[in-house]
């Protein structure tokens, strides 16, 4: 089990660092041309909170549980992303995407299932 929470962590990380870095360097346009569609409905800064929010997450996800150091940041890090997809996939849903809706819950899973597995490792 545990074998199989790093490497959707691992998935979880490689998406979401893409994902910030690129909402937090890239224009508005160039993010709807590239496939982010979904920060259509949201000003800029709020898209560039998300991006820093991202990256922070990707980082709580691994940090903590391997230094031993506030290993509780690392579920919550995981469970921060599951809202992340919430908003992504409402905001995909609202713009008839539904591959997007599709690929937004796959990932809403995933940060679900590291965040259950992680709670439940805690000591």
């Amino acid at each position: 089990m545990n074998t199989i929470t790093w490497i959707l962590t691992a998935v979880l990380a490689v998406v979401f660092t893409i994902s910030g870095v690129a909402k937090s360097t890239m224009s508005r346009d160039r993010l709807i041309a590239t496939g982010q569609t979904g920060i259509a409905p949201f000003p800029m800064p709020v898209v560039r909170a998300v991006a820093i929010a991202e990256l922070c997450a990707v980082v709580a996800l691994f940090v903590p549980w391997l230094t031993d150091t506030a290993r509780v940041l690392t579920p919550l890090a995981a469970l921060g992303l599951t809202g992340v997809m919430i908003g992504a996939a409402t905001s995909h849903a609202s713009l008839r995407e539904p591959k997007s809706v599709a690929a937004n819950t796959t990932l809403l899973a995933l940060a679900a299932f590291v965040a259950a597995a992680r709670f439940a490792t805690l000591t």
